[in-house]
C-alpha cells in the first residue's frame, strides 16, 4: 500500500477517538472547594471530573440565574453522526488513491472541526448570559449591565471568586492529528504523482 493510502486511513479513523477521550474539560477553581470542580466534554456526552461535579456546578450556578447543565443536547446526537460520515468518506477516499480527494477531506474536516467549535461557543455564551431575572444573587458589571459568567472559550480568566478553565482533551488531539494527516497524505501523494511522472 502506497504512504500516502496509508496515511489517508489513519486519518480518518484517528477521529474516532472521540468516541472514546473526552473532547474538552472545564474547571472551577475557588477557595471553598479544596478540589476543583470540574466537567468533561465528550462528543455524546457530559461526565464529572470528581464524583457529583456537574450537580454541584447545578445548584452553585442556580443562585445567579444559570440554566442547568443538560444530561443531553441536540449535537450529543449529531456530532456522532458527522464523525461515522467523514470517517466513511474519509476511508473510500483512501480506496481510490486520488491524492486530490485527500485535501477535499481535509478541508471538509477543517469546516466541520470550525463548525463544532462555533457552536461551543455559541452554547457557551448563552449558558453565561441567558440568566434567569428570578435569580437570588445579581451582580452587575462597573457599567451596571447584567454580568455574564460565560465560562473561557481556551484558557483561564477570573470570574467572580472563582478561576476557569477550559482546554482541549486526548480527544480533539486525536482529532487535531488526524485532520493534519489528511493534509500529509496529499502532500505524499502529490510526491508519489510526480515520481511516478518523472521515472516514466
Amino acid at each position: 500500500m502506497k504512504k500516502s493510502r496509508l496515511t489517508m486511513v489513519l486519518a480518518a479513523l484517528l477521529p474516532l477517538f472521540l468516541f472514546l477521550f473526552p473532547l474538552w474539560k472545564i474547571t472551577l477553581e475557588a477557595p471553598q472547594y479544596p478540589t476543583p470542580l470540574g466537567m468533561y466534554i465528550y462528543i455524546n456526552d457530559f461526565a464529572d471530573a470528581n464524583p457529583h461535579d456537574i450537580k454541584n456546578i447545578n445548584l452553585m450556578n442556580h443562585y445567579v440565574g444559570m440554566k442547568y447543565i443538560p444530561d443531553a443536547i441536540p449535537e450529543f446526537k449529531i456530532f456522532p453522526i458527522v464523525i461515522i460520515i467523514t470517517t466513511i468518506i474519509g476511508l473510500v477516499v483512501a480506496a481510490k488513491g486520488n491524492h486530490k480527494w485527500y485535501l477535499y477531506w481535509f478541508i471538509m474536516m477543517l469546516l466541520v472541526s470550525t463548525a463544532g467549535l462555533i457552536d461551543f461557543y455559541i452554547w457557551e455564551y448563552e449558558y453565561g448570559h441567558d440568566l434567569d431575572p428570578r435569580a437570588i444573587m445579581k451582580f452587575t458589571n462597573p457599567d451596571g449591565s447584567v454580568m455574564g459568567f460565560q465560562p473561557p472559550f481556551f484558557g483561564s480568566k477570573d470570574i467572580l471568586n472563582f478561576r476557569a478553565h477550559s482546554y482541549p482533551q486526548l480527544g480533539a488531539y486525536f482529532l487535531a492529528i488526524g485532520i493534519a494527516l489528511g493534509y500529509v497524505a496529499y502532500y505524499v501523494g502529490k510526491k508519489e504523482k510526480q515520481t511516478v511522472k518523472t521515472s516514466s
